[in-house]
């Protein structure tokens, strides 16, 4: 009976130890929204070395993203249509993104805060 129940054991630690290896391969996915002349939310916070993807979406006119500190940069981000930025932050600190297309008056102010944390 202990035989079996070892065996048991191990097939359950070994299914707990995929399922987690597997979680941690999946990047987190941020939705973002870009509208004249801010992101919702305006305010992201990611941690060192965790993979994401930031699924962008338009409300109104073609945006873009570019964060040159961390070597982002999307200027096709359509209404209608998700773009997806994959990335994994290399470097902890306080960045800010800025609409990488021309979108009207506002452009110039349109900004994205990105916190990384150590």
């Amino acid at each position: 009976m202990i035989p079996g129940k070892l065996i048991m054991f191990f097939a359950a630690m070994s299914l707990f130890a995929a399922a987690c290896a597997s979680s941690a391969e999946t990047p987190r996915r941020i939705e973002i929204t870009a509208k004249r002349f801010s992101y919702e939310p305006d305010v992201i916070t990611l941690k060192r070395g965790e993979p994401v993807v930031l699924v962008m979406h338009s409300s109104d006119v073609t945006h873009g993203i570019k964060v040159d500190e961390l070597n982002l940069k999307s200027e096709d981000i359509k209404k209608g249509k998700d773009t997806e930025i994959r990335f994994t932050p290399e470097k902890a600190g306080h960045f800010i993104g800025r609409c990488a297309h021309f979108c009207g008056k506002g452009h110039g102010s349109m900004t994205l805060q990105i916190d990384i944390l150590p």
